[in-house]
C-alpha cells in the first residue's frame, strides 16, 4: 500500500519492544526501592550524631543552666570561647537521672573540629548524675 503510514512490526520486534518496556519499569522500581531504603530519618541522623560524639568527641566541663520539658540548656568553654547549647532529650528520658535539682556541673562531649556540636546525654553515655559510678567518666 503506497502512501500508507501504517507501520508493521514482526513478532520478534514486538516482543523486543515489550520486554524493553518491562525492563525499564523493573529498573525504575528497583531504583525507587533502593532510594527509599537508603533514606535516613531525622531521628536516626540525630542518633548517629550522638554516637559519633560519644565515640570520638572530646569531653569537657559544662554547666547545666536550665531544664525545660524535654530540653537541656547548658554552657561550656572550649579554648576560651563560651558556647551555650541545648539538647532535645525527648527520646532519652530513660537515661535521665531521677533528681536533677542538685546538678549544676556536668560533662559535655563536643566535636573538636566544630565545638558547637555537642551533647550532654546519649544512649551509651551520660554527662549527668553519678559521675564516679559510670566507667565512662574520668576519675
Amino acid at each position: 500500500m503506497p502512501g500508507s503510514l501504517a507501520l508493521s512490526y514482526t513478532a520478534a520486534e514486538q516482543l523486543t519492544v515489550a520486554l524493553s518496556g518491562v525492563l525499564v519499569v523493573l529498573v525504575a522500581l528497583i531504583g525507587y526501592r533502593a532510594w527509599k531504603i537508603s533514606r535516613v530519618t531525622p531521628e536516626e541522623r540525630e542518633r548517629q550524631r550522638r554516637g559519633v560524639l560519644v565515640a570520638g568527641g572530646k569531653m569537657g566541663d559544662a554547666t547545666l543552666m536550665e531544664i525545660r520539658d524535654d530540653l537541656l540548656i547548658y554552657s561550656y568553654d572550649v579554648r576560651g570561647v563560651e558556647y551555650t547549647a541545648s539538647q532535645d532529650i525527648s527520646r532519652l528520658k530513660s537515661r535521665m537521672p531521677g533528681d536533677l535539682s542538685a546538678i549544676g556541673a556536668v560533662f559535655v562531649k563536643y566535636d573538636p573540629r566544630n565545638p558547637a556540636n555537642s551533647i550532654v546525654l546519649a544512649e551509651e553515655w551520660s554527662g549527668l548524675g553519678r559521675r564516679q559510678a559510670d566507667p565512662g567518666y574520668p576519675s
